[in-house]
């Protein structure tokens, strides 16, 4: 039965060994470089080179009275002893499989999810869930999210562990609980998405027009469809003149690191969870997306981009689009097309506002609403489809139902599942001015723009008008 050292497949050795050979190697590290005056790439460096050496010694001494390890067993063991201490230890093996989207950890078995196969149950990943908790501070540690740790003081913890990879993990579950969600590619464009079919060229060229021509864009869609994927893709078409703040609950855009092309000036806020102190009945440390509005825009940033909106950052938001904050993004979760508007205005009573009031805030300040559908087939034989099903205008005034007048730009077809283009946008001349697209282009083969017909085994697509 595999075990978390030997994932995905088996080490030549216990994992005690490991621990053990990780422990020496510290401790020579420590001897060499007692001040950390050594700059991180050059630590991490001579962290490789005493590990080399601890691991040839220990297999020397080991192959008196075993069977001798080979030579790429002896390197499967440098890279375990490694990765303890400046990766994802146990369960690194795991996160470098191909194809790897999500590890989810329940207890001492762990489920692994691919983007194009069925997913993987691994009975036993840890010997107690003591070991898993540990596991978990441990990156937390290394990842410089000490503050955070999982404890009963504080059962519900998230950080990024040293590939970007988000961690949560928790108590309150009925086993120590983990899921970690990796992030495959971080400096893709809306070219890459072309290439992996979540937009076609037509939608590539719209979509871009609308970043240079500065209008509030909204990415939707259910949990997994794609939407970090698809902002940052927008992100990184923000013209290189310009200045962008990116507001986070945990780091996923990576807007601020160099990507294929240079770009904006770049300042990424992350929020900040509690210490788990309750001081005046509320958690002390804690800094929502909330809480750095008012920081960010300070910034004088030409965009503001924000990673997610869940709750209350709902109201800021908007109300940075309606007053002159042209060209900023964010995405938020919703299920169906449909429930797009019912879905903002309930974040905004949710914060306090007025359902007229909010109809109203809405209608001023989103011009462009995006609709990811994600289809997952892997448990039938397929993979996993993530691609732009809806494109929506929100018009600037409210219909006599009191809600924002909507109008359909893109949407589906019954032989085409895809975004088919369906009407002329108002700010057609806006993006023409651009130079970087021509409205001729909406109507000359937008059926055939999405190429090969998509291969779904089962099921139709969502449709709907967003309400």
């Amino acid at each position: 039965m595999p075990r978390l050292a030997g994932l995905p497949g088996q080490l030549p050795v216990a994992w005690e060994v490991i621990e053990a050979l990780q422990s020496e190697v510290s401790a020579e590290l420590s001897s060499q470089d007692p001040q950390r005056t050594l700059d991180p790439a050059d630590r991490r460096a001579l962290a490789r080179k005493l590990t080399s050496d601890a691991v040839a010694s220990w297999a020397t001494k080991y192959a008196q009275g075993n069977t001798p390890l080979s030579e790429d067993d002896e390197a499967r063991v440098a890279t375990a002893v490694f990765d303890a201490m400046y990766r994802g230890g146990r369960l690194q093996s795991l996160l470098d499989e191909e194809g790897v989207e999500d590890v989810m950890v329940d207890g001492l078995q762990a489920h692994v999810e691919y983007y194009d196969k069925p997913r993987r149950t691994i009975d036993k990943v840890a010997d107690s869930h003591d070991e898993l908790i540990a596991w978990v501070n441990r990156m937390a540690a290394i990842s410089g999210h000490g503050e955070r740790s999982l404890t009963q003081a504080t059962p519900m913890v998230g950080f990024r562990m040293p590939d970007g990879s988000r961690v949560t993990a928790s108590l309150l579950t009925s086993r120590p609980s983990v899921v970690i969600r990796k992030h495959r590619i971080k400096d893709h464009g809306l070219a890459e998405l072309v290439q992996w079919a979540a937009v076609n060229p037509l939608l590539e060229r719209f979509l871009l027009s609308c970043v240079h021509a500065r209008l509030n864009v909204l990415v939707v869609g259910d949990m997994g469809a794609g939407k970090t994927t698809l902002l940052r893709a927008l992100g990184r078409a923000v013209p290189e003149a310009e200045r962008l703040v990116t507001l986070e609950s945990d780091r996923e855009l990576y807007l601020d690191e160099p990507g294929p092309k240079p770009g904006p000036v770049t300042f990424a806020f992350e929020a900040r969870q509690s210490n788990g102190e309750v001081r005046a009945g509320a958690t002390a440390g804690a800094i929502s997306i909330s809480d750095m509005f008012a920081t960010a825009l300070r910034y004088n940033a030409t965009r503001v981009i924000v990673g997610e909106v869940r709750s209350t950052e709902i109201l800021p938001m908007l109300q940075a689009m309606s007053a002159g904050g042209s060209g900023s993004m964010c995405t938020i979760h919703v299920r169906r097309p449909h429930a797009i508007v019912s879905r903002l205005v309930q974040l905004c009573t949710e914060a306090g506002m007025a359902t007229e009031a909010a109809h109203h805030l809405i209608a001023s300040s989103i011009d462009v609403v995006v609709y990811l559908t994600y289809r997952d087939e892997t448990g039938i034989g397929g993979r996993k489809h993530r691609y732009v099903s809806h494109i929506y205008e929100v018009h600037d005034v409210v219909g006599e139902a009191g809600r924002p007048t909507i109008t359909t730009l893109f949407a589906p077809t019954p032989d085409e599942p895809r975004a088919v283009f369906q009407n002329m946008p108002s700010f057609i001349e806006d993006l023409e001015l651009t130079g970087l697209f021509a409205r001729q282009w909406l109507t000359d083969n937008a059926t055939g723009a999405w190429g090969p017909p998509l291969h779904l085994l089962r099921g139709q697509h969502p449709q709907g008008v967003a309400t």
